[in-house]
């Protein structure tokens, strides 16, 4: 269908497929009548559209006079309090008010009260949006053999067929992981011969028979929460620890039960508890077409039927929604828990538009503006019936907005989501709202921006790799920054980490709202991993990203390592990060770097670009495993192309590098990424045709045009070059 087509409702045009959507599939059954829906969004436009505008129109107007400031001061010593001052007189810095706490009602405790790991995937990928929402159990067995936590020497390589020895160094991993989550009242889980239940007054205890006949049971005996028998024989035992389920699970018969003298074939972690949708950085999404895929995806996820075809052991298997799981409780009755990963659903930023939708001028109209109304009307599948399926037990819509830019874009937000709510017929701050801490303006006014949302704010996170695209295109004008892999270790980011958290643990998040910290992006790195992404619980965040349902199983040992709640009691009373810390600039100053190192950040920063690039303009990947210079695979999305253009733009402004050197880096990078994807069979070459290849044309316009891009985002020349691409094929 031609997305020209499109039918009139009121002030709106809507491409014809969109409105098949809504009108076929997404309104019956949910009691609300599409002219009433068109109409709202129609609404919407007309009174919350101009001043959408107009908080871009600030974001321009405040970084020209920061612009305007930084060449003033040039030639200067810095004087970071005159600078402040600044931000101050110009309404960039606001005054923080009084002390409060938010007040945010009915969420689901694997938000409110529950520290674990969180996916983030592109909603419209079937396959990867059903991974996740059945990662929230995953096999510890699995995601230590099938990685690199577990060493490949001295014989316990990954190969095809089952390696003994391996498997059992994973055995005697999880021994003493059990024994530290829970723990017996003697001896070790890798002593114990025999797993059984006795009757005691209450119920079921378990007992433990270790090898030399000691009867054991667990140093916390409620920390058995359930079992499951077949034929009186015992099959599963399910513990709790942290507010964190594991279940063991007995065959006798099975590849490494029968290897194992309790009959233990895997031990199972509740892993991914929350996962992120994305209708954002992990999606392409540029026109009509694009969006009713990503919609129809929400859509059955809302309504439990989403399912894929996959092949897995050389056989066609169909893929759908994981059900409940249920258990007998040690008191005997039913306890059942769910058996999916909570979903919250990122939608576009307010610098977004779309043409999938024209207003009464015939101009594109926000495109966060249709995503809110497209999926929170989806969501009314999950709110309004009970399919046994559904997403949340309290009732709520979990919306993260990305790149807000201070308190003004929160309001803005929240008064649109209040627009939804009418229109729907839903309570009141049904639709709750996670922050993302990812803008330099948002960094140092949290709090306000936390206040204007303090009835429905679930989630702030420090998104810190878009946080250092902004902060380089914020301080464009001053100078020449760090390279980029130096920039973890500069005080800005470390203040903006560390006040994130101080943050939200005063204004009462803890109990009714995640911290989250940011991705790993090494999906194959699990080893490291393992050893350094604890900090982020040790941090006081109660959820932080993985890139993969392995990854969310191994990250959730940390969880039962750190009990959050605790740690983020122990750093309610250290001193708040300086904002002074957070506004100091990331330049090199008078440091001057050598020819190999310029050269050495440009391929870095090239490479990457391309790879990420060409992925996203010839097949539409939003998100995905791109090898870096080095042959590792790396998570990429949009943020991290953000960082890098930027960085490249900013050293051509400031004559580190010239465009001769920056064109001929790119053109000797493509041979690279050429390389890398020689055995995709969807991809097309960028060399020799440098003219004739739109990415990698994209790619230099990324750089060659990042000063003046607004706030250094990449969709515009993305959707541009992309959709030229779509016209061509």
């Amino acid at each position: 269908m031609d997305d020209s087509a499109r039918i009139k409702i009121g002030d709106l045009k809507v491409a014809a497929r969109l409105y098949n959507l809504v009108a076929d599939e997404i309104i019956p059954a949910t009691g609300i009548c599409p002219d009433r829906f068109w109409s709202a969004l129609g609404k919407a436009v007309r009174e919350l559209g101009p001043r959408n505008g107009e908080l871009l129109e600030q974001r321009v107007r405040f970084q020209a006079q920061i612009d305007a400031w930084h060449v003033r001061q040039r030639g200067r010593e810095f004087d970071a309090h005159a600078y402040r001052q600044f931000l101050v007189d110009i309404g960039y810095l606001l005054p923080e008010g009084e002390a409060f706490e938010i007040t945010t009602e009915n969420v689901d405790p694997e938000v409110a009260t529950i520290a674990g790991p969180q996916l983030v995937v592109p909603v419209g990928n079937a396959r990867m949006a059903l991974n996740a929402v059945n990662a929230r159990w995953g096999s510890l067995y699995t995601a230590l053999y099938a990685t690199d936590a577990i060493s490949e020497a001295d014989g316990a390589e990954r190969t095809k067929e089952y390696n003994e020895i391996r498997g059992a160094r994973v055995v005697e991993y999880v021994a003493e992981f059990l024994d530290q989550a829970v723990v017996l009242s003697a001896g070790s889980h890798a002593d114990a011969v025999q797993y059984r239940l006795v009757d005691v007054d209450a119920g079921k205890q378990l007992q433990v028979v270790l090898a030399d006949g000691t009867p054991a049971t667990l140093g916390q005996p409620t920390k058995l929460v359930g079992y499951k028998l077949s034929k009186d024989v015992l099959t599963s035992l399910l513990l709790c620890n942290n507010g964190l389920h594991i279940e063991i699970i007995f065959d006798s018969n099975g590849q490494v039960g029968s290897r194992h003298r309790t009959g233990i074939e895997d031990v199972k972690l509740e892993a991914a508890l929350t996962t992120i949708q994305d209708l954002e950085d992990a999606e392409s999404a540029v026109d009509a077409a694009d969006k009713v895929r990503l919609y129809r995806s929400w859509l059955g996820l809302m309504q439990g039927t989403l399912q894929t075809t996959i092949l897995s052991g050389g056989k066609e298997r169909v893929r759908k929604v994981a059900r409940d799981r249920t258990f007998t409780s040690p008191a005997g009755g039913a306890l059942v828990l769910s058996g999916r990963s909570l979903l919250l659903v990122r939608n576009v930023g307010i610098h977004m538009y779309t043409d999938a939708v024209l207003d009464a001028n015939n101009q594109p109209i926000p495109e966060g503006f249709l995503d809110i109304f497209i999926v929170a009307l989806a969501a009314l599948h999950d709110l309004n019936t009970n399919t046994g399926l559904g997403n949340s037990r309290a009732g709520s819509l979990y919306v993260v907005k990305p790149k807000m830019h201070g308190p003004a874009e929160v309001v803005a937000t929240r008064e649109l989501f209040e627009q939804v709510e009418e229109a729907l017929d839903l309570p009141l701050n049904t639709i709750k709202i996670g922050i993302m801490d990812e803008e330099r303006r948002m960094t140092v006014n949290l709090k306000e921006a936390i206040r204007a949302v303090s009835e429905r704010v679930i989630f702030i996170n420090t998104g810190f790799l878009d946080r250092t695209g902004d902060e380089i295109h914020t301080v464009m004008q001053a100078g020449p920054v760090i390279p980029k892999m130096e920039m973890k270790g500069t005080p800005w980011i470390k203040a903006y980490e560390d006040r994130n958290v101080d943050v939200g643990i005063a204004v009462g998040l803890p109990g009714r709202a995640q911290i989250g910290k940011g991705m790993w992006a090494a999906p194959d790195e699990m080893s490291n991993m393992l050893a350094t992404k604890i900090v982020h619980p040790e941090s006081g965040a109660n959820t932080a990203w993985v890139p993969s349902p392995r990854a969310a199983v191994l990250h959730a040992l940390h969880y039962h390592k750190v009990v959050v709640s605790q740690r983020q009691r122990q750093l309610a009373s250290r001193t708040t990060a300086s904002i002074d810390d957070i506004l100091k600039l990331p330049l090199l100053g008078g440091r001057t770097l050598s020819e190999a190192e310029i050269q050495r950040e440009l391929d870095n920063n090239a490479q990457s670009i391309l790879g990420y690039v060409v992925r996203w303009i010839q097949q539409g990947i939003g998100c995905s495993k791109v090898p870096d210079i080095d042959d590792v695979g790396l998570m990429e999305d949009r943020a991290t192309l953000r960082i890098s253009s930027q960085h490249i733009a900013n050293w051509l402004h400031h004559g580190v590098t010239s465009k001769e050197q920056v064109g001929e880096t790119f053109e000797r990078m493509v041979a690279v990424v050429d390389r890398q994807n020689v055995e995709d069979t969807q991809y097309e070459k960028m060399a020799p045709d440098f003219d004739g290849s739109l990415a990698f044309q994209a790619a230099l316009t990324l750089v060659f045009d990042g000063v003046e891009q607004a706030n250094g985002y990449t969709e515009p020349t993305l959707h541009e070059y992309r959709r030229r691409y779509k016209l061509l094929h």
